[in-house]
């Protein structure tokens, strides 16, 4: 086997580093972007590569190790997973709960950036069977620790689900429980973000100083000012959010409420994203693939995100350059590492460019094309 180095790649712009900035031309080497050409000795291999480059795109609700249907799989399966999400260009991903220990992934070089919210954090018989950790209020706080130890700094809560005496979508927890459990997340130097799709849910959310909404189909005008005034981000998982009309279903004979609760959340989800993006809400893309949902399915999120308004500039807003900001992960500035992806028409014009691409760059190194 050689051990010659990999060559410099030269890429040829535009450079989308972010909204407002783009180079005509940047080089990778020694796995990181550089915006002028390093020096190189003559007898460097030079690799050139014509295209539109932008980050690697982000999924910010996804789980690594809930196999097809629910339920743990093998670490061999979630590499998988991972590969799946990394060929249509998803090269950052925060794991929003697990049921393995998907950390060993983190050590994968060929494997998208990973960012882990350990394991679901549940109401005792209150979520999915087999999913999340579930506790009772008096237990959420430590259970919170526990997490925010065992994770990358990120904690995922239930906040709510169908309440089957209720016969309706329902808070999980009352007011002091969501603050108590923030005050844990933050005690701990750890961000906490909450499942939620009720409306009722969201004020609890925002007062208890959550940093993060995952789905919330309740955003109402007043709780959409809210999070844009405490600049809380939502995690849009669209393609989710449109199966809602099989949970209607499924639910209907016993839970006519709820269903067409269900169904009138679904029916308002592109008004709902346009209204927040609009007011100053930053969204950022989720498909919440693993378990309901197959991995490598980010392109259909942005195709809903077109449907519910956004521009091509917009989604890759929501897709790549935000997420990174939010995370605090490096995107195209000079000497980041090289996680990006190149098309061959400008992204910026029409989103569908992005399916179609002819190199992906993962940690400086060319994993496809």
């Amino acid at each position: 086997m050689s051990d010659a180095a990999p060559p410099v790649l030269h890429l040829t712009g535009p450079i989308l580093v972010d909204e407002t900035h783009e180079l005509s031309e940047a080089w990778v080497h020694d796995g990181r972007i550089h915006h002028e050409r390093p020096d190189l000795p003559a007898s460097t291999e030079v690799r050139r590569i014509d295209g539109a480059v932008v980050p690697g795109l982000a999924d910010l609700h996804c789980h690594l190790g809930i196999g097809d249907g629910g339920g743990g799989i093998s670490l061999a399966e979630a590499r998988a997973q991972a590969l799946t999400d990394r060929d249509t260009g998803v090269l950052l991903i925060r794991d929003a709960g697990s049921i393995i220990d998907n950390s060993p992934l983190q050590q994968q070089d060929d494997l998208p950036r990973l960012i882990r919210c350990g394991r679901h954090l549940a109401r005792t018989r209150r979520y999915l069977i087999g999913y999340a950790d579930e506790v009772e209020p008096e237990d959420l706080p430590r259970a919170v620790a526990r997490e925010a130890g065992r994770s990358d700094g990120w904690v995922k809560l239930v906040g709510d689900w169908i309440d089957r005496p209720v016969g309706d979508l329902s808070p999980c927890w009352d007011a002091d429980t969501f603050t108590a459990a923030a005050q844990a997340a933050h005690d701990h130097g750890a961000r906490i973000t909450a499942h939620t799709f009720a409306e009722q849910t969201l004020p609890l959310l925002l007062d208890a100083g959550f940093d993060c909404l995952e789905h919330a189909t309740g955003l109402t005008a007043d709780t959409i000012a809210r999070a844009a005034d405490a600049d809380v981000p939502v995690v849009t998982t669209l393609v989710n959010v449109d199966a809602f009309e099989t949970y209607a279903r499924q639910g209907e004979k016993k839970f006519p409420t709820y269903s067409a609760h269900m169904r009138r959340l679904r029916e308002q989800r592109f008004e709902r994203t346009r209204d927040a993006l609009d007011a100053g809400v930053k969204l950022l893309t989720g498909t919440d693939a693993g378990g309901v949902l197959s991995h490598g399915i980010i392109h259909d999120e942005l195709d809903e995100l077109a449907t519910a308004g956004l521009t091509a500039t917009e989604i890759l807003t929501a897709a790549a350059w935000e997420p990174r900001r939010f995370l605090n992960v490096p995107g195209l500035e000079d000497g980041a590492p090289a996680d990006l992806l190149v098309v061959p028409r400008d992204p910026r014009e029409d989103h569908r460019a992005l399916r179609d691409l002819t190199h992906v760059v993962l940690r400086g190194s060319v994993v496809v094309g």
